[in-house]
């Protein structure tokens, strides 16, 4: 028999296995009530974010990069497009959130994103 930590979804399970005969039977079941897993350390952010404005603006669903609107010192007034994401077949344009202007594109045409995901920044 042998015990394993597993991790889905950020939460530990202790797991045990058993040898079996060869009977197909199954091998693993939880032993335990699930556990929190360790936070990982956050991650190391783009050198473009240390020109990085005050104000994030984010993916608000997953999807690809299909264009990129806007440039780094660009004025925008709010609602003007920044990027444009492709996600489920539709083109859904990140708008500027409020008056500024772009100090940062932090994504590429052609790069997957989730949602929440920081596009870009202004100040």
């Amino acid at each position: 028999m042998k015990s394993y930590t597993i991790t889905v979804n950020g939460v530990a399970y202790d797991v045990t296995v058993e040898e079996t005969a060869g009977n197909g039977a199954p091998v693993a079941a939880p032993k335990a009530a699930p556990k929190a897993a360790p936070k990982a350390a956050p991650a190391a952010k783009p050198a473009a974010a240390s020109a990085a404005g005050a104000v994030e603006v984010k993916a608000s669903v997953p999807g690809k990069v299909c264009k990129i609107e806007a440039s780094v010192g660009q004025a925008l007034k709010a609602g003007d497009a920044i990027v444009i994401l492709e996600a489920m077949k539709m083109e859904i344009p990140v708008v500027a959130p409020q008056d500024g202007t772009v100090a940062s594109i932090n994504v590429a045409v052609g790069d997957s994103v989730d949602n929440g995901a920081v596009l870009a920044s202004m100040n």
